[in-house]
């Protein structure tokens, strides 16, 4: 009788985990850029519009989700 191997579980991509988080309808969700320091040179509306978090491209999100293995975070 031989043993059946175990299926192997498909790991988080930790980068991919930092960056990006899953809508509860399956976006992929990140943060805006250049808004963690010298914010002051920017203008307050373009402060304004660049606060919260913005939706992935379509083309990007199949890749996001297989890299968060499944996981929203």
């Amino acid at each position: 009788m031989t043993k059946a191997k175990a299926k192997t579980k498909v790991k988080t991509h930790k980068g991919t985990k930092k960056r990006f988080r899953l809508s509860a309808k399956g976006k992929a969700m990140h943060r805006s850029s250049g808004t963690s320091h010298l914010a002051q040179a920017l203008s307050s509306k373009r402060r304004r519009n660049l606060r919260g978090t913005t939706s992935v491209d379509t083309c990007m999100e199949k890749t996001i989700q297989a890299a968060l293995a499944g996981n929203s975070y």
